[in-house]
């Protein structure tokens, strides 16, 4: 998805008042313009900058948490701000938006992605973490306040000559910085208050239990791993705001599907405590909405809607493993689903449509169940084209690729021209990627292992020249003229356009 640079029809609107017309309006949140961007950001050692479009529904749905939190941000000195990029169109393209809202954190203007949640709590609480440095040195008069700062905070309890196991929390507090709130404590009296001897290191937490005591030597892979188990809830409820905190922890999700409005709904959570605590380190339980969120079920491959259901998800490898028809028996099957999932023994859920009974249109139709078979045939150069039924750009593109397979149709033995629906069909974990937008076309030589993703022209020119410089068989086409209708729908429409998976 690519912006283009046009011009700004009313650049003298943009103006250093322009920053503060939302504060005149009652709002918290800055606006920015091309004529106030550079300096506004630059006197500020922190902001947060919302890029957005008045149209996209993600942002009309951010807007009143972003208003709450720069509210809420005000009595610690950090301001957020925000960029209309259907206006300001040059610095939402200097900026390399390529999708709203985007969000970045600026210090003096030098910008870094922000990676929290989209929600007011959500937001104070990573700016607040940016505000701090990595670690905090705390005192008998600052380490009562430091602890309510956030829903996590470690504190780790060292002595002033304990320099080796300082320097691994200091190393673990600079990569997590954006996590969790991290403080020592050099003071002897205040391990002995915790109750604890140096070195140590505690979990101060605002659910379940709410202090938990790291119990090994300190090593970084160690204390990480422990601050991504005992950071999240033993069970919780998942919702956007949240979903990024537990994609993040590194674990797999289990997921128990249910509807809000039964009167089992605690039951049901609650059968499955000692279920999450037995596997604590290895999975991370939640109860997610199932009306509210049944497209999240059926992406994880559960069919129907009789809730309750459960589902395991291995977000870094993309394997889902589902569960259905546990109303009789919730907490027995899932215990047991659960008990083969650890031991290795669940296959997992792969989504397909049926293997096509021919293959007769110009380009070859592809699916997960013969996915492994087909770009298997070290044969053939190929160029394949992941796409999905309701996305704009794919539906401009089917008649340029349609003619791309035409052109290739007495070649097939050399190089082969398929698509695939991404929305019906799983990419299997054998490809080694997964898909992030539409369309993603991805090629690869015949004989080589290694995905090339396409980047280039989309037309039938762009097409031939990628594939014979990139392909093994170098085989040679002859290009007529494009069909003016095919070339319009390839090429036509400048303005932005942004779409999520």
């Amino acid at each position: 998805m690519r912006f283009t640079r046009t011009a700004i029809a009313a650049a003298g609107l943009a103006s250093a008042a322009t920053a503060y017309a939302a504060e005149a309006s009652g709002s918290d949140v800055l606006v920015l313009s091309e004529g106030n961007f550079t300096s506004t950001v630059e006197a500020e050692p922190l902001m947060l900058v919302e890029f957005y479009a008045p149209w996209c529904g993600h942002c009309k749905n951010l807007a009143p948490q972003y208003e709450e939190a720069a509210t809420s941000l005000k009595q610690n000195g950090i301001k957020l701000a925000k960029v209309d990029c259907t206006v300001e169109t040059e610095v939402c393209a200097a900026q390399e938006v390529a999708g709203y809202p985007t969000l970045k954190v600026s210090r003096k203007g030098v910008f870094t992605e922000y990676n929290g949640a989209r929600k007011a709590d959500g937001i104070v609480s990573y700016m607040q973490k940016q505000s701090l440095p990595a670690i905090s040195t705390l005192t008998a008069d600052s380490i009562t306040e430091f602890k309510g700062k956030d829903k996590v905070v470690a504190i780790a309890y060292l002595s002033d000559k304990d320099a080796a196991d300082l320097e691994v929390i200091t190393k673990v507090a600079e990569a997590h910085r954006d996590d969790y709130l991290f403080g020592v404590a050099h003071d002897e009296s205040l391990a002995k208050a915790a109750g604890v001897t140096a070195p140590a290191l505690v979990l101060y937490r605002k659910f379940d239990e709410p202090e938990v005591k790291f119990d090994k030597k300190f090593s970084q892979d160690d204390v990480v791993s422990f601050l991504k188990a005992e950071s999240v809830p033993l069970i919780d409820e998942l919702g956007p705001e949240n979903f990024m905190t537990y994609a993040g922890s590194g674990l797999p999700l289990a997921y128990l599907f249910a509807d809000p409005e039964s009167k089992d709904l605690q039951s049901q959570v609650e059968s499955l405590r000692p279920l999450a605590k037995e596997n604590k380190g290895k999975l991370n339980f939640v109860w997610i909405d199932a009306v509210k969120f049944a497209n999240h079920a059926k992406s994880l491959n559960i069919q129907s809607e009789n809730w309750p259901a459960f589902a395991i998800q291995d977000i870094e490898k993309n394997l889902k493993f589902p569960l259905e028809d546990i109303a009789s028996d919730l907490t027995s099957k899932v215990s047991s689903f659960v008990g083969q999932y650890t031991k290795g023994d669940l296959k997992p859920s792969i989504k397909s449509e049926p293997i096509p009974a021919d293959q007769d249109g110009p380009v070859h139709v592809l699916v997960s169940d013969e996915f492994d078979k087909i770009v298997g045939d070290d044969s053939k150069d190929m160029l394949v084209e992941f796409y999905a039924p309701w996305c704009g750009h794919c539906k401009k593109l089917a008649p340029t690729y349609d003619q791309l397979g035409e052109k290739y149709a007495a070649h097939k033995d050399k190089v082969l021209i398929a698509k695939m629906d991404a929305t019906a069909n799983d990419i299997p974990p054998s490809a080694g990627f997964q898909i992030q937008s539409f369309p993603t076309i991805k090629f690869k030589a015949a004989g080589s292992k290694e995905w090339i993703e396409f980047q280039g022209d989309r037309s039938l020119e762009g097409f031939v020249e990628f594939i014979g410089q990139n392909g093994k068989h170098k085989v040679s086409v002859d290009l007529e003229p494009v069909n003016d209708t095919a070339a319009d729908a390839a090429k036509k429409d400048d303005a932005p356009h942004h779409e999520e998976l």
